[in-house]
């Protein structure tokens, strides 16, 4: 009997356990998530543009001016707050003047960094604006170092937001648009540690004071400036630009994307691959945390007063091709380890708030993590795109600080991460949104919510069978979000979170 009691209650111990709390402090709001953290990314790369998004007026494909109207209906779902272009290492090689005008007068050039295709420039700077205005987007314009100027950057700006009657605003009516357009932020160069120019920190800092000096805009038309920052664990380039153009930029930029093998050579595969390339994604995927955690160190110690952001404007999941491809175009397929990888990206950025007021994935259509997969006519869209959208409230809610009891560890090997990620915000509708992510791809895990009282509360959970389950042109639903039940008693909100899942649960009326 003695035997059967400490069984029982060893038993009864472990089923206890295996329930992770969630703890909100509801008294002590945090800093307000920047609506920029959810922006995009459209690069002239790949079918990203042409053939994904613009399909050119005469198209038999439905557009607006050019866009395709199947794919602005589904990003303008996602709120999509900041669209980044022309690239990405295509802006080093950009020179703004070929892309106005009329389109059948423009320059014929070559992409040579993404598969040495024609670039015929017809969407440029007016096809640009055109397409986030359509999505009610903001715009930022990623600047030519590499191969420009800095009076070509400077002429540019003074093209999109002058309203004086000068040459280059005359050009732009000249062209169609006798407004001014809106540019939220603008970069100097990217990537100048690489494709940028393969450039030193203190020498891309120099070329960065220089340009940013000539850029000159009217009063309440200057953008946000960003300067080119680093990647992966290197800080040096946060540290000097923090240190040397403080008060000469807005932001620095920062770059990381998510390999499962860790080798750039061989990344592996976007479907199909075995159980310990699931976790070997998120496990790198979580790197992001530390990389945000050492460049902010760097940040405080520089720029105590914060008035720098950190933006990450390239992050997100790198395969290899899919075959058949043009390997320069980036296409790969998109899954549910995608969705799950961009969830933990984004309870990650919440908690660091204060500094990360803007991310760019990449990319919006075809290319990388990819909202929005076509094919001619076809559309569909990815996990990613729909855990983009449950995450929607958070665009500008305020955090809530929240501590997580009873978290197990999910491992492989002498490896481990946590089973669950959690993050909670006020959204300005008033409502409390909790969004909790299931690592593990085997077990399920029931999560317990105190702290945002017993009111009416709902949930959707994003899950599937197979761990590279995607959606297809011939089923473009397999994987979308679905209700989840969501338990109330003793004050608390329980929710029984199926193995790898991202759940958003909203509580209030």
């Amino acid at each position: 009997m003695k035997k059967t009691m400490i069984a029982l209650a060893l038993l009864t111990a472990g089923l206890a356990q295996a329930a992770t709390t969630v703890k909100i402090d509801t008294a002590k709001p945090g800093p307000v998530i920047n609506k920029d953290v959810y922006g995009q990314f459209a690069e002239h790369l790949g079918t990203g543009i042409y053939g994904g998004m613009w399909v050119g007026p005469q198209s038999k494909i439905p557009n607006t001016r050019g866009w395709r109207n199947d794919v602005i209906g589904a990003l303008k779902k996602l709120h999509v707050p900041l669209v980044r272009w022309p690239g990405g290492c295509f802006a080093d090689e950009y020179h703004w003047r070929e892309g106005i005008g009329p389109r059948n007068k423009r320059p014929v050039k070559i992409n040579t960094t993404w598969g040495g295709v024609d670039e015929n420039n017809a969407v440029g700077t007016h096809e640009f604006f055109d397409l986030v205005e359509q999505l009610g987007a903001d715009a930022y314009v990623n600047g030519n170092l590499g191969t420009g100027s800095p009076q070509e950057m400077a002429e540019w700006l003074e093209y999109m937001t002058s309203d004086n009657k000068s040459t280059l605003p005359e050009l732009r009516r000249k062209n169609g648009r006798d407004k001014p357009f809106k540019v939220a932020y603008f970069a100097v160069g990217n990537e100048a540690w690489g494709c940028g120019g393969n450039m030193k920190p203190e020498y891309y800092t120099n070329l960065y004071r220089q340009s940013v000096t000539f850029l000159k805009t009217p009063a309440g038309a200057r953008p946000k400036m960003v300067a080119s920052g680093g990647n992966d664990n290197d800080t040096s380039w946060t540290e000097e630009l923090s240190k040397s153009a403080k008060n000469m930029t807005d932001g620095i930029s920062f770059h990381y994307y998510t390999i499962p093998t860790g080798k750039w050579e061989v990344k592996g595969a976007a479907t199909g691959f075995p159980d310990n390339e699931w976790f070997s994604t998120l496990h790198a995927t979580l790197r992001m945390e530390d990389h945000i955690r050492n460049n902010v160190k760097v940040l405080d110690k520089n720029d105590p007063e914060k008035k720098l952001g950190f933006y990450v404007d390239e992050w997100g999941t790198w395969y290899d091709v899919e075959k058949g491809t043009n390997a320069g175009f980036l296409y790969q397929q998109n899954t549910l380890r995608d969705a799950v990888v961009a969830a933990l990206n984004f309870n990650i950025f919440h908690d660091h708030a204060d500094r990360v007021r803007m991310t760019n994935i990449a990319q919006m259509v075809n290319v990388l993590q990819a909202m929005v997969l076509t094919d001619n006519e076809k559309m569909l869209l990815t996990p990613t795109y729909h855990a983009y959208e449950m995450y929607v409230p958070f665009q500008g809610a305020t955090t809530l600080p929240l501590s997580l009891e009873g978290n197990r560890k999910y491992s492989s090997g002498d490896k481990s991460i946590p089973q669950v990620s959690a993050s909670a915000a006020r959204g300005k509708d008033g409502k409390i949104y909790v969004a909790l992510v299931n690592t593990n791809p085997g077990e399920a895990e029931e999560v317990n919510i105190d702290g945002v009282g017993a009111g009416k509360a709902s949930a959707r959970v994003l899950t599937a069978n197979a761990m590279d389950a995607h959606n297809t042109f011939a089923k473009p639903d397999a994987v979308k979000p679905a209700p989840i039940a969501v338990q109330s008693s003793g004050g608390k909100l329980t929710v029984k979170m199926p193995a790898k899942s991202v759940v958003v649960v909203a509580v209030g009326d």
